[in-house]
Formats: structure tokens, sequence, C-alpha cells
């Protein structure tokens, strides 16, 4: 769980701009939560995570008070790349990264909500099945959503899980669930907020990798 809540991430204002620097700061902590899955599936989300970070903060870097949130770097990006918008720079970017951190907190909630197979209670193959198919399935051709579905038949148990999240301390499963409620508040609403922006500015994308 401290892989979590060490990098918390901020409240959000009333007006649901997310400052980039905080934000990059939080998610940059993100990639290892995928190794908590255990399968080499995962890996290339983890990749993918890592890089479009990494291509973000080049764009926050080179003006950090025009891109002071994410709101100004895709608004300033329409205007700069015109046509080409939304399918490039940093708004591309932001567009894959939410879906990785989409897949977290769907994920993370599952498990908070108490979502198990019955006949498997200590699986996370439920939860993970959710997450992929809420988060990340519709935007995969056919060859990736099967590579993922032998992925989360992999998924290891959810007290080991638990364990990896807390950087392999034992710990009560409640206490653990307690501060993932507790991580995912502002987590959850800092990803909710980036989706919002996307649907009102039109820069969804919904072609398939």
């Amino acid at each position: 769980m401290a892989l979590l809540m060490e990098h918390q991430f901020r409240q959000l204002p009333a007006d649901k701009q997310v400052e980039t620097r905080p934000f990059l700061e939080a998610v940059s902590y993100l990639p290892p939560f995928f190794d908590c899955l255990g399968s080499a599936v995962f890996a290339p989300i983890k990749a993918d995570i890592s890089g479009n970070i990494t291509k973000i903060k080049a764009v926050y870097d080179s003006n950090p008070i025009r891109f002071k949130t994410l709101q100004n770097i895709v608004e300033a990006e329409k205007e700069m790349y015109g046509a080409e918008w939304p399918k490039v720079g940093a708004t591309l970017a932001l567009l894959w990264l939410k879906r990785g951190l989409r897949f977290i907190q769907v994920l993370l909630q599952s498990l908070v909500d108490g979502d198990k197979d019955e006949n498997n209670p200590n699986l996370i193959r439920v939860n993970a099945t959710k997450a992929y198919e809420v988060a990340l399935k519709k935007y995969h051709g056919w060859l990736i959503q099967n590579l993922f579905k032998g992925a989360v038949y992999a998924a290891p148990y959810k007290s080991d899980f638990l364990k990896s999240l807390s950087k392999g301390k034992e710990v009560k499963e409640e206490d653990c669930l307690e501060k993932i409620r507790k991580f995912l508040v502002n987590y959850a609403a800092t990803v909710d907020a980036i989706y919002e922006m996307y649907t009102k500015t039109n820069a969804e994308l919904d072609y398939r990798v």
C-alpha cells in the first residue's frame, strides 16, 4: 500500500483544473503498480504510461507558466496543431495515459467494492477483467485483447497483490483496502476530471491498436 499512499494526488480545486507539475510527480510513481500484477503482458501498459508521462513532461518543461494545467496544454495544442490535433503531442500522450490510469482506478475500486469470484475469492481475476473491459478493451484489436485475456488469468492472488502494493510487508486485508479507499478519493476525481476535459474539448479518439 506504500506504493500508493506515499504519493497521494492533490485535491482538485472547484474548477477541476489539474495542475501539471504535481500531477506528473504523482503519476511518475505509478508504473511499478503493473509489476504487482505479475504477468509480463502488463509490461506494455507500464511502458506506455512511462513513455506518455515523459512526453507530457517535455511539453510542460518547455514552458511551465504557459502549461500550468493539463487543460492549458490541451487547449494550446488545439490551436498549435490545427487539423492534426488531437492525434499529436501531449494531447495524444495524455489520451493514452488517462486510459492506463482508469485501468488502475477501476481495478482498485472493484477490490474496495468487494467484487470477487465466489468460487475463487482470493483471485483478482474478476477485478482485473473489469478494469481491462472498462478502460482499455475497446481500444485494442483482437490480438492484444487475447493477450490480456491470458494475462488476467495469470493475475496473482489478492493477498499477494496487496502484499506487493505494500512493498512486501504483511498487511491485514481490511487495513489495506481502507488505505486504497483513501487513495482513490483524489485519484479518481483527477482521472474523472481529465476524462471530462477530453469530452468537452472533443479530444477523445476511438481508434484501435
